[in-house]
């Protein structure tokens, strides 16, 4: 997240007691690219090689498509302020493009700058014009392995193995949330290494995800924090309450935030305002009641 004086001036002054209350002064280290397929992706022999392509809206953000090679971009937190607790950052687009910044590096940035180790999921897209890809098939994949190459690289990162989460916004939420109740178990003889590490998240953070017809969610499936607007679409405003209600029926620990005359696709952007302005305050909040904000 940059906390530069245009884009505080340019939120006015709501907007820069909020975005200088979410900046501390320390900067968590330059992020690093990582490939999730080095050897090229399942599914996408011949055109791996292909560049992303990037466009640039009229209010200078930065949208990603024709994502072949799957990577993650990861974000460390100092050391001092490290929780050992890390997100697996998932932004969204329609599945056919990724917002990057709103949904993205400011997400993740903040994370980092609040003891959060965060890395974002650049995964293929299977509504793109053309794609080859499917939700269910590639892009779950893609978010599988990326929890798994998280928790296979914990003592390196020096991230608690068993405190990894997906972070997930719209379309990039219904993928957090399949990860979160299509996860796979490691195979102690998967010829593939990071096949023998589980794809489970600890938790889950959906804001204004899409929502699958089918929940699928059972005591198995990791603690939620769930955040929209009411003025969002009602298969998201609504379908979010009902999935809250189905959790908490199968005894999973969930905390449902709805924000009344918000619509889709706020983020975390300088210039957001109100209450739903302040949402990932709220989600350190959560984290730390879910005791994963304690130092190890």
């Amino acid at each position: 997240m940059n906390c530069s004086a245009r884009q505080i001036t340019r939120g006015g002054f709501g907007a820069a007691v909020l975005w200088l209350l979410l900046c501390p002064a320390g900067r968590a280290a330059d992020p690093q690219t990582i490939l999730l397929w080095p050897d090229g992706a399942p599914g996408s022999e011949g055109r791996s090689a292909e560049p992303e392509t990037v466009r640039v809206t009229e209010r200078g953000e930065h949208v990603v498509s024709n994502v072949h090679a799957p990577s993650l971009i990861r974000y460390e937190p100092q050391r001092e302020r490290a929780s050992g607790t890390a997100i697996v950052v998932i932004p969204g687009g329609g599945h056919a493009e990724l917002w990057m910044d709103h949904e993205g590096y400011h997400v993740a940035q903040f994370l980092a700058d609040h003891g959060v180790a965060a890395i974002i999921l650049k995964y293929r897209l299977a509504h793109q014009s053309g794609s080859i890809y499917t939700v269910e098939g590639d892009e779950l994949a893609d978010a599988q392995r990326a929890i798994r190459l998280v928790r296979s690289r914990a003592e390196e990162w020096r991230i608690d193995p068993h405190r990894i989460g997906v972070l997930g916004f719209s379309a990039g939420g219904e993928l957090a949330f399949l990860a979160a109740t299509r996860f796979k178990e490691g195979q102690a003889t998967a010829p593939d290494l990071l096949g023998r590490v589980s794809s489970r998240p600890d938790f889950q953070a959906l804001i204004y995800p899409g929502i699958p017809v089918d929940l699928q969610v059972s005591a198995a499936t990791p603690p939620a924090f769930l955040l929209c607007g009411a003025a969002d679409q009602p298969a998201i405003s609504e379908g979010l309450a009902s999935l809250y209600l189905a959790l908490r029926r199968a005894g999973v620990r969930a905390e449902l935030h709805i924000y009344d005359g918000i619509g889709h696709g706020f983020g975390l952007r300088a210039d957001n305002v109100g209450p739903a302005a302040a949402w990932p305050e709220r989600l350190l909040e959560w984290l730390d009641q879910q005791g994963l904000m304690k130092r190890p």
